[in-house]
């Protein structure tokens, strides 16, 4: 394995990791994993060799596993299952608990000498559109094959649309 592979469909067997690689795709991914998973992928086509491509790849990866899209998680688990315990903490078992509500936050007292440090903070939400994926860029022929359709094509440009989005002269 490693740098001489140019796109997932190069790993032709299990994977070689070099002594002291400390990824989780290297602790996580058994001979029996691959064996179950080799030849998987989801329903929009993207293959576990794309999911643990990178780690493969480059196998000084702290992780080294990506889903291609929501689907890729159960369709390559249990392997993603310990991955997302090795890194996460939480169990294919465990429950997802969302509030919104501030008052129901348990949190401890900053010792005194960090209260004094701190004015403000903000909190980064991020999410992934539904269909869409979530992978880091493949080359241009995975890439196709992993994209899925879209359910609407986006109407065209025409001289009205572009008129409403051109700055207007000053």
């Amino acid at each position: 394995m490693g740098s001489n592979h140019r796109t997932p469909e190069d790993i032709s067997g299990f994977p070689y990791f070099p002594s002291g690689t400390k990824s989780l795709l290297n602790k996580c991914l058994t001979r029996d994993e691959w064996e179950k998973c080799k030849d998987r992928k989801d329903k929009y086509g993207f293959t576990f060799r794309q999911a643990i491509f990178t780690g493969a790849k480059w196998t000084n990866s702290g992780v080294g596993v990506y889903a291609g899209f929501h689907e890729s998680y159960y369709d390559f688990a249990p392997f993603m299952d310990k991955i997302i315990e090795s890194y996460h903490g939480h169990k294919p078992t465990d429950k997802h608990i969302s509030s919104m509500d501030h008052t129901k936050l348990r949190c401890p007292d900053f010792p005194a000498d960090e209260d004094k440090m701190i004015n403000s903070t903000r909190i980064r939400v991020a999410r992934n559109l539904a269909e869409s994926p979530s992978a880091p860029p493949s080359p241009p022929s995975s890439a196709a094959k992993s994209r899925p359709k879209s359910p609407r094509p986006s109407p065209p440009l025409t001289a009205n649309s572009r008129a409403s989005t051109t700055p207007s002269p000053r």
